[in-house]
């Protein structure tokens, strides 16, 4: 793959509706009370604890967490129950009441950068000779202009093209060619919708994820959703008008998209498992995950390549995660301490043989997705090795998603915007709305408006 220039992506809520482990806690970690219990143990908060109502997802946290105190007696793991909220997280700042550590989406790591509001633990984090371990590529979203580390990129993702194989073959498509460009993408759904009656193409529309999957079509063209600064949109120019103008010609004029303009990412993956659906874009765990166990997809079924492209441009692909960060408030012991949980708990699988086939074999037997391509959070010499230990627990067609894993090869990865994100996508989810329910749309109208009333909202942000 290229080196990013800087990943700062995001859109965690969706990461987590395919892994449970995402959610989490807040607790006090920077008080006396916190830090040690008189015998030279260190005690840290983590975040990340799975919610009463997820029984298995907490039981499984909790022994991990009892894994690793019973592994590191000089250690005191402490979970707690609160997730990121970026409503509450200022309050915690300002009263130190931010766990030792827990996990932030990508977009907004930089922010907290130039805020200082999370700890630099570059120094603790080489001292443990851990920085080796982390994939380059990731690791610097959470770097700054120095290089200096203020954080650890856990689940990365990049916005890839799902692809229904069986209808695929139905409409007389070669499931093992998918689409390139948007030129293609629209005429394999026209093609599609002709020959099955099903929508050829379907779009998440609600929640932010109208704004969120127009970014990667955006990104995809060339363009760009906000400047490097955020403090203007800048998604009202050619890219963003073709991206729509896309999606507006599917509709009205090849009426390949069918009948649903309301999906969010849940019923969107159910209508794709139900055989409805031709195309769309999502993140490939968590789509895979829904379409599967959740939905009894076969997954002979699936196809997932990269995110289209331009004709002729040279375009980008949306990706994101989550940041495990570290309070502000945190001493370099508490650092020193928590850098070793993460380790344990996000990346130990990938590094370790013996807990690699562990985790691949137990995941199997629960029913879980295993094998499923994407960006690592180690090294990709690493990330190679781990494959290798874990084939024997591959359940997931590898040959059905070639498109995908050779496709990031070719394409850049792209943070997500800056500043005010969530608020930016659900700005520009009525743009997508207004689209495709209302016939004649001014395109470029819309997007000017939007940019607008964005502009407006990164004003007052405070960047």
């Amino acid at each position: 793959m290229r080196k990013s220039p800087g990943l700062r992506a995001a859109a965690a809520a969706a990461v987590a509706t395919a892994v449970a482990l995402t959610l989490g806690a807040c607790s006090p970690s920077g008080d006396d009370d916190a830090t040690a219990d008189g015998g030279g143990k260190v005690t840290i908060t983590v975040g990340d604890r799975p919610s009463t109502e997820q029984a298995a997802a907490r039981k499984l946290f909790e022994d991990k967490v009892a894994a690793f105190n019973e592994a590191n007696p000089d250690i005191e793991v402490v979970a707690t129950d609160t997730v990121w909220d970026a409503q509450t997280f200022q309050a915690g700042v300002a009263g130190g009441t931010l766990p030792t550590v827990y996990k932030v989406p990508f977009t907004e790591i930089q922010s907290l950068i130039r805020r200082e509001q999370v700890a630099n633990i570059t120094e603790e984090l080489e001292a443990l000779g851990f920085a080796e371990d982390l994939n380059p590529q990731s690791a610097e979203i959470a770097q700054d202009a120095e290089g200096d580390y203020w954080g650890i990129p856990v689940r990365p993702y990049a916005i890839g093209l799902f692809y229904n194989r069986a209808l695929f073959e139905q409409a007389g498509l070669d499931p093992d060619s998918p689409p390139t460009t948007w030129d293609e993408v629209r005429q394999y759904a026209k093609a599609i919708s002709d020959a099955t009656g099903q929508a050829g193409y379907a779009q998440m529309t609600t929640e932010n994820t109208g704004g969120w999957m127009l970014t990667s079509q955006i990104y995809s063209l060339g363009g760009s959703i906000e400047n490097d600064e955020g403090t203007e949109a800048t998604f009202d120019d050619a890219a963003g008008e073709e991206a729509l103008t896309y999606l507006q010609q599917m509709r009205w004029e090849d009426d390949s998209m069918g009948s649903n303009f309301l999906y969010n990412m849940t019923d969107i993956a159910k209508d794709y498992a139900a055989g409805k659906i031709g195309m769309f874009l999502s993140v490939p765990s968590a789509a895979y995950g829904a379409a599967v166990n959740n939905y009894g997809m076969d997954p002979q079924d699936i196809g997932l390549t990269a995110v289209p492209s331009g004709a002729g441009s040279d375009g980008g692909v949306l990706a994101g995660g989550s940041v495990e960060i570290f309070s502000p408030t945190a001493t370099s012991e508490e650092i020193t301490a928590a850098l070793k949980w993460v380790h344990f708990l996000d990346l130990e699988k990938f590094i370790d043989e013996e807990v690699a086939k562990a985790d691949a074999a137990a995941t199997a037997a629960d029913g879980g997705t295993v094998g499923m391509p994407g960006i690592a959070p180690v090294a990709p010499e690493q990330y190679a090795t781990y494959q290798e230990w874990i084939a024997g627990d591959v359940n997931v067609p590898l040959e059905n998603l070639t498109g995908y894993t050779e496709g990031l090869d070719e394409l850049e990865l792209k943070p997500e915007p800056p500043n005010n994100t969530q608020e930016v996508y659900g700005i520009l989810d009525t743009v997508v709305q207004k689209v495709l329910t209302e016939q004649g749309v001014d395109v470029a109208a819309a997007l000017a408006d939007a940019a607008t009333t964005a502009d407006a909202k990164l004003a007052r942000s405070g960047r």
